[in-house]
């Protein structure tokens, strides 16, 4: 998290983590979770103004830990919302800021890949926020889908 908080830094954003000391562990491989975590948070760097807040939450929900991402940058019109984790798809108007249309994409294949799901909210001119989910690591097969 450290290269995150000195890049949150030289852009004069703010990063707070909400993290409980309680959560669980995660079935996931850590490398590929490392990708997701990298790619959420830069695209939030990258739309969010000095004096901003990035927020990284994370929160156990049943046999599920939820991860979220989210940002008081410019937002993403609702129009474009349903379209983000389409490859090469790009949010019109975004000038030099936008990206090559893959790091959603990428995301979304490596959570479903762990057995998970993504979803963004977002409103124009207050900011995103991008979710996750991911298995805990301590419900064995027998204790999935009691909780």
């Amino acid at each position: 998290m450290e290269p995150f908080r000195r890049a949150a830094k030289d852009q004069g954003i703010t990063l707070s983590l909400d993290l409980p000391g309680d959560l669980p562990d995660i079935r996931a491989d850590v490398v590929r979770l490392g990708h997701v975590f990298g790619n959420l948070l830069s695209n939030a760097f990258r739309f969010t103004p000095p004096g901003g807040i990035v927020t990284v939450s994370a929160r156990a929900e049943g046999e599920w830990v939820s991860f979220s991402v989210s940002d008081t940058g410019q937002g993403i019109p609702e129009q474009y919302l349903p379209r983000v984790f389409e490859r090469f798809f790009r949010v019109p108007d975004q000038g030099p800021k936008a990206g090559a249309g893959l790091g959603l994409a990428i995301v979304k294949e490596i959570v479903e890949a762990h057995g998970g799901t993504v979803g963004v909210a977002s409103r124009e001119g207050e900011g995103t926020a991008f979710s996750f989910t991911v298995k805990r690591a301590d419900l064995g097969p027998a204790q999935e889908g009691r909780q």
